[in-house]
């Protein structure tokens, strides 16, 4: 097979972060957090989910610009839409079919939704490089959009002090990522059949109801970091001579809280690299920062949070040449997958067009109150909501996609 029937990855990446956020030190103080475990967390702002936002409208916001990016043939070369959450607002239409019509797509197109907790993301990415790669439709494109909120709601009675989320409250983000898959990927070629997966059965988090999560955060810590080392060994069988300290310039990260992956990518120098502290530390800051940077000021938004510190990566990583990027994926449950492909300086100056970073620092600042009444009002757009309408879109960023109402289950959206 020729190299150019290898040739796929993303050819564009764009990030949504919401309208709105929350200082996460000041909620801390609110909370009043013990501050040696909350300065663990390394966080400093969360996005945050209106009432007339949930994972549709993030995930539109993410992919509309780069469907209007694209000429009306390329448009209509998109034929397959993956929608990639643990979100959803419905057990069986997918909200990919909402994305679809509002992104004014090509019937002609297949449509899905996966759900496999933080890893969806990934699965989705490789489920579209395999289309890509299958040439089953010469030329024909794939959009891939990872979209998650999270929406912490109040029992009646109940007091923030006594909830079960207060710890996880400060890292829990909203937003979205999208990426088209094809064949020409400056912005990330993917190394084909450089994969490492690990995966097996474990309570470590879970939403056994739509609003709620559980688990055990000491074992998610422990299955995140044995799936880390696991994930890359199997990638370095496969791959000869690849080495977690040598073969990648930068390393993105499945994020649930940035002082999480510092100490994954310590262990991993440690038992791979065979590299001291000063020596890590100064490594950290050269190869897995630049990821961070816009994990730091969204939050966990789940199945994307890997492809956040992909695109964080690209945007404050230094690409004058071509670099390649290792990628760590985790899910819980659990399912992980280690993967890597090289970003081209023509690939960040493409990605920079979309200056995600404007658009974080066009949010609005929410207040405790203002986050408090928030928190009040989720309960209204529930899962499983009948019927409402949501009045107020003043705070919706202008040009967005908003929740206008819920009708007999239905959601209609307009643009702000």
């Amino acid at each position: 097979m020729s190299a150019r029937m290898h040739a796929v990855g993303i050819e564009a990446l764009n990030v949504f972060g919401g309208s709105v956020y929350l200082d996460v030190q000041e909620l801390a103080q609110h909370r009043d957090l013990d501050n040696a475990r909350f300065a663990n967390l390394m966080m400093k702002e969360k996005a945050v989910a209106l009432p007339c936002e949930d994972p549709v409208t993030f995930g539109v916001n993410a992919a509309k610009p780069i469907v209007d990016a694209l000429s009306a043939a390329e448009r209509d070369r998109v034929e397959l839409l993956i929608a990639c959450t643990e979100s959803g607002i419905d057990f069986s239409k997918s909200i990919g079919t909402y994305l679809h019509h509002y992104l004014g797509l090509n019937r002609n197109c297949r449509t899905f939704e996966i759900k496999q907790a933080c890893y969806s993301g990934t699965a989705g990415l490789q489920a579209a490089i395999n289309f890509v790669l299958s040439n089953a439709s010469p030329g024909a494109k794939a959009l891939v959009v990872a979209t998650d909120i999270s929406r912490f709601i109040l029992a009646e009675g109940a007091t923030v002090s006594h909830a079960d989320w207060a710890y996880a409250e400060p890292s829990s983000g909203a937003g979205a990522v999208a990426l088209l898959v094809g064949a020409d990927a400056p912005v990330f070629r993917v190394d084909v059949g450089a994969n490492g997966y690990y995966g097996y059965e474990v309570m470590d988090t879970c939403r056994p109801a739509p609003d709620s999560e559980a688990g055990d955060a000491d074992l998610s810590l422990l299955s995140y970091l044995d799936c880390c080392e696991q994930s890359f060994l199997e990638y370095q069988r496969r791959v000869a001579g690849a080495d977690y300290g040598a073969t990648f310039q930068y390393l993105a990260f499945h994020v649930p809280f940035a002082g999480m992956v510092k100490g994954a990518h310590r262990t991993m120098m440690r038992r791979l690299a065979a590299r001291g502290a000063a020596e890590i530390e100064a490594d950290f800051q050269r190869r897995v920062v630049p990821g961070l940077n816009y994990c730091q000021r969204i939050g966990n938004i789940m199945g994307g949070t890997v492809l956040l510190a992909l695109a964080s990566t690209i945007d404050h990583g230094d690409f004058s040449a071509s670099r390649r990027v290792g990628c760590f994926s985790y899910g819980s449950g659990c399912c992980s997958e280690f993967y890597s492909g090289v970003v081209t300086a023509a690939g960040q100056k493409r990605q920079r067009t979309f200056d995600i970073q404007r658009g974080l620092d066009a949010r609005r600042r929410l207040s405790m109150q203002a986050y408090g009444e928030l928190l009040q009002a989720s309960g209204a757009v529930r899962f499983g909501a009948r019927n409402v309408v949501l009045e107020d879109a003043s705070a919706v960023r202008a040009g967005s996609l908003r929740l206008k109402q819920i009708k007999e289950f239905h959601r209609t959206y307009d643009w702000v």
